[in-house]
């Protein structure tokens, strides 16, 4: 790992010179490993967890002055 920024080049050299599409790779893994899961690709499980927290909330019910 570099710890300057002439080391940052070198390693860049190093890595471009052993495979030229040595960052093309990482960033296609990087997209590759994404996933939109959980609340965003299913609302209903959303409104489900928020039901369970809200059954077993400490909050005290609104009371009126």
């Amino acid at each position: 790992m570099a710890g300057t920024k002439a080391g940052g080049l070198k390693a860049k050299a190093k890595n471009l010179a052993k495979d030229p599409n040595f960052y093309a790779k990482i960033g296609s893994k990087g997209g590759k490993a994404s996933n939109t899961g959980g609340f965003a690709a299913n609302p209903e499980l959303a409104r489900i967890a928020g039901a369970k927290g809200g059954r077993i909330s400490r909050r005290g019910k609104k009371t009126t002055v």
